[in-house]
């Protein structure tokens, strides 16, 4: 691996959706291999986890977090979500895993070392607000791990995370409706490489179930509030982010191919989606380094 030179002009956006990250983290190894390198990365939910790992270039983790990995026994299911740990078990995903030793370890060394700001998106249920924490945010392994884990909780189906006095739950529900393409705009940036995990032509239906959902979080009525309209803002963001690309101000990278469920675990289906994301990126390869000036 070679680097190229550092792209100075353009933000990364990288969306969640659980496991069809998978085909994410095939275009994140891709850039690795590849030596390319932002300024700025933002990420939500399961997007958080490949910035993070884009962060660090660690090539080998962007591609087992969402293969091998979930064929952990402590990864989740329902035997972890009837203990209250979550569907997904993410106490153990977001931050045992990726202590040194562990399954996962996260190369802390690696993103002290690097020279990009990236920023991670979470919802304060308790006020309702949109958070982004960046590096002044994650001055330690924990910090980082645990701020990952608040991102990608998922409403229900994942107990949220409390930090300093507050709930946070999935990045998801705030104001972008999961691409934060808010956050690289309020830091400067006017060009932008997004990451998807749905399709083109996907559009994103309004929640259903809405008494149970306000039911379940009566305490915290602006995680139910921000689930019923979150549809709205997910396409609003993307409307005008197909925009951007219209005027040459995006590179959209986005599935060619139907993803998998946010819940799927069969390696061979994920090794697949992987496989999917990594190929796209390689044909995709010489159009993204035009886009950045690097051709």
């Amino acid at each position: 691996m070679t680097d190229q030179p550092l792209v100075t002009d353009t933000a990364l956006v990288i969306e969640g959706g659980a496991m069809r990250g998978a085909h994410s983290a095939g275009l994140i190894v891709a850039l690795i291999e590849a030596g390319i390198r932002l300024p700025w990365v933002v990420g939500i939910s399961a997007g958080a986890t490949n910035a993070s790992n884009f962060v660090t270039r660690d090539a080998w983790r962007a591609h087992a977090s969402f293969t091998t990995f979930a064929q952990e026994r402590d990864f989740g299911g329902w035997r972890t979500f009837v203990r209250g740990k979550g569907i997904f078990n993410s106490q153990f995903i977001y931050q045992e895993s990726g202590l040194p030793d562990n399954v996962l370890p996260f190369d802390w060394q690696a993103y002290v070392e690097s020279p990009m700001e990236w920023k991670i998106g979470a919802f304060d249920a308790t006020t309702g607000e949109t958070v982004y924490w960046g590096r002044d945010d994650m001055k330690t392994l924990p910090d980082l791990l645990a701020r990952v884990q608040a991102s990608a909780s998922m409403p229900v189906l994942m107990p949220g995370v409390r930090l300093d006095g507050h709930l946070y739950v999935d990045g998801a529900l705030g104001t972008s409706g999961g691409i934060a393409l808010d956050a690289a705009q309020s830091d400067g940036f006017e060009k932008f490489f997004v990451v998807l995990t749905q399709e083109r032509d996907y559009v994103k239906e309004p929640q259903n179930h809405l008494r149970f959902v306000r039911q379940y979080y009566r305490r915290y009525p602006a995680v139910a509030d921000a689930m019923t309209t979150r549809a709205d803002r997910y396409n609003r963001t993307r409307e005008e982010l197909f925009e951007l690309e219209k005027a040459g101000k995006a590179y959209v990278f986005a599935p060619q191919i139907a993803p998998v469920s946010n819940g799927e675990r069969r390696l061979p289906v994920l090794e697949a989606m992987y496989r999917a994301g990594y190929d796209q990126a390689q044909r995709e390869l010489p159009a993204i380094q035009e886009f950045l000036g690097l051709a």
